[in-house]
């Protein structure tokens, strides 16, 4: 199996975290991209890494993988929370979510 495309404008690299202090655990971005997100035991939305074990450290992020990005994308827009980042690894840059420009 080869490595798998990171998303991006332009090919830039994206990544994804979710902010677990305003996760309301709605799961709406494990329908859309359970490849990237899961809810934990507590409730709350998790990005996953690339062995599929969840990230719990606060902050933590993950690849988007190329094929996801639109469903990740939406997950952002759609998360009742507000809690979905998705920042340009070379300079965190937050391109979708809540506190993007």
């Amino acid at each position: 199996m080869g490595v798998q495309q990171e998303a991006g404008a332009g090919g830039e690299t994206l990544e994804v975290w979710i902010d677990q202090d305003l996760c309301t655990g709605d799961g709406i971005c494990v329908q859309y991209a359970p490849e990237v997100f899961e809810l934990d035991i507590d409730g709350l939305a998790y990005v996953k890494g690339s062995d599929d074990e969840l990230l719990q450290d606060k902050g933590a992020t993950t690849p988007v993988p190329l094929p996801l990005l639109t469903d990740v994308v939406d997950s952002a827009k759609e998360c009742p929370g507000e809690c979905i980042h998705v920042r340009r690894v070379s300079d965190s840059v937050e391109v979708y979510g809540p506190d993007a420009e």
